[in-house]
């Protein structure tokens, strides 16, 4: 069963910042090593679902052209959107994956905190979306919490070892974390190894 809109209306009812995303060591931390694991230094475009107040988003704008931050709760997009407003080159919209999604091609996917609030179903439906959605030899990163919490239908890890299952996708990095698990994904068809940083660059 997939967390009803009500239960994220209810958690914005308290406060902008619900779970304290802006101010929190452990989201900061978190946040610089999702950031730290893109395996390029900028994308042309990007996506990002789920997007809550934009804290991450923050931090993706700089490596991105274009970034499209999306979620499906009126005062996280308003929040966001002010966060975000002097940055140009960012979208912020109202959007309820996977109900609606994006027509555009991204070369960066970015799903933070998001997975587990869907049923295996409506996730395997995400997923396959976010895969048909990346250009060739784009990446998909996600990164979720790993405790057990009673709104979750799934840890970190288990998102982590469903993407390894995934056709279309070749396992670049992941990092396990005791609070969160972090992966990158790059989209390629057929055998041989994901694009890694060193070997984009000639080096290995």
């Amino acid at each position: 069963m997939n967390t009803p809109v009500s239960y994220f209306e209810g958690q914005y009812a308290r406060g902008t910042d619900p779970w304290h995303l802006a101010e929190r060591w452990y989201d900061r931390r978190k946040y610089g090593l999702t950031v730290a694991a893109l395996p390029r230094a900028r994308y042309g475009r990007a996506f990002e679902p789920g997007c809550s107040v934009g804290v991450l988003s923050e931090l993706l704008a700089p490596r991105c052209d274009v970034l499209l931050s999306t979620d499906r709760v009126g005062p996280a997009v308003d929040t966001a959107a002010r966060r975000l407003a002097a940055l140009s080159h960012v979208v912020v919209q109202h959007m309820a994956v996977p109900e609606e999604w994006p027509s555009d091609r991204f070369d960066l996917i970015v799903l933070s905190e998001l997975l587990y609030y869907f049923d295996t179903a409506t996730r395997i439906r995400v997923l396959e979306q976010s895969v048909e959605s990346l250009s060739d030899g784009g990446h998909l990163l996600t990164v979720h919490w790993n405790h057990p919490v009673s709104e979750h239908t799934c840890t970190g890890r288990d998102i982590a070892e469903q993407l390894d299952t995934l056709p279309g996708l070749r396992p670049l990095a992941r990092y396990d974390d005791p609070d969160f698990a972090l992966t990158v994904h790059e989209r390629g068809a057929g055998p041989g190894a994901a694009l890694s940083p060193a070997r984009a660059e000639g080096l290995a």
